[in-house]
């Protein structure tokens, strides 16, 4: 298949084109993944620390992992005022399968906490080529397992425990929620699905014509891939692991999903969604115009950046107040 590569540079709106311009050339080049995971820190060592909400508590735990697995660290972000019973959103970083940590979401995370009354768990899964799949997947399992065993202790509502993930961690809470359904539980009430990297094949339009190496792009996408599934067969892929060639998506938590335009994983994601809607799975689906990969982070004071979280956010509370 050829597709034309689009030209960010000549697609993008003023705001979104002033921060794509001084993001590295190579920024995620994956060709060495050690050297990229060291930029990728350098860049968000520079960037202003966020401002985290007094009103939370952040603590890390340790929480047993899969079987022989090792331990999980899982962060909780706690708000002062939260009621027994409470919600709890338990959420999952992004970074291709091989980059990221539960620091780069730490503030969005408080934010929530604060704004939604509720915990908010966020994490640590071991990342590739080090552990390809299952390791993160166990990891994830691992660790909701622990937040819906864990929850009277908490102060969590079994019934409202809605999981998300964005990139890579919104393709990890697909798998997830496909887990728990297979398991008879954890009980899910919803997937907050940002952008997701669901479908190892990397055959879409979408796939084929985002090149830019400042952005999540198709080389990178194929380097993440190949990192996590190891020497799988590909013809013979979890759908756990790539939740885009389960067969049943039937008996799935509600979901939301949104992706920006310019994003390689447009198309697999309106794919998903059509997919979950056939198998009788309510959910609710937006394509942001002149949106990038990750722009709704990069670019937060924008217009559309705003609507977007303001979409997610009245979604999230629909899912975890539903009364």
């Amino acid at each position: 298949m050829t597709v034309e590569p689009i030209d960010l540079t000549n697609s993008l709106d003023a705001d979104h084109l002033a921060v794509l311009e001084v993001l590295p050339p190579d920024l995620l080049d994956l060709s060495d993944i050690d050297r990229t995971r060291a930029g990728v820190e350098a860049l968000m060592a520079a960037l202003p620390a966020p401002e985290l909400p007094s009103s939370v508590t952040i603590e890390d735990v340790m929480v047993p992992g899969l079987g022989s697995d090792p331990d999980v660290q899982v962060r909780l972000y706690r708000p002062d005022a939260m009621a027994a019973g409470s919600p709890a959103l338990y959420w999952i970083h992004g970074g291709g399968m091989v980059l990221g940590s539960v620091e780069m979401n730490d503030a969005d995370c408080a934010m929530r906490a604060a704004d939604f009354g509720c915990l908010v768990a966020s994490v640590e899964y071991r990342l590739a080529p080090e552990h390809p799949f299952p390791a993160p997947m166990h990891d994830c399992y691992a660790g909701l397992s622990w937040l819906a065993a864990n929850a009277a202790d908490l102060g969590v509502d079994t019934d409202r425990i809605a999981i998300g993930g964005a990139s890579a961690g919104g393709g990890l809470a697909a798998g997830l929620a496909l887990i728990a359904r297979d398991r008879g539980g954890p009980s899910i009430c919803f997937q907050l699905l940002v952008y997701p990297m669901l479908d190892h094949r990397n055959d879409r339009p979408s796939t084929q014509a985002i090149t830019d190496s400042r952005v999540w792009n198709r080389d990178a996408n194929r380097a993440g891939w190949d990192a996590y599934l190891g020497a799988t067969d590909r013809g013979d892929v979890s759908p756990y692991a790539s939740p885009s060639v389960a067969d049943d998506l039937s008996g799935l938590p509600p979901a939301y999903i949104n992706v920006g335009q310019f994003d390689m994983f447009l198309d697999e994601d309106v794919a998903y969604a059509q997919a979950l809607l056939r198998a009788g799975v309510d959910c609710e689906l937006h394509i942001y115009p002149g949106a990038f990969h990750g722009s709704n982070g990069f670019v937060v004071d924008s217009p559309l950046s705003k609507r977007w979280l303001a979409d997610e956010n009245v979604a999230l509370r629909s899912a975890l107040f539903p009364h």
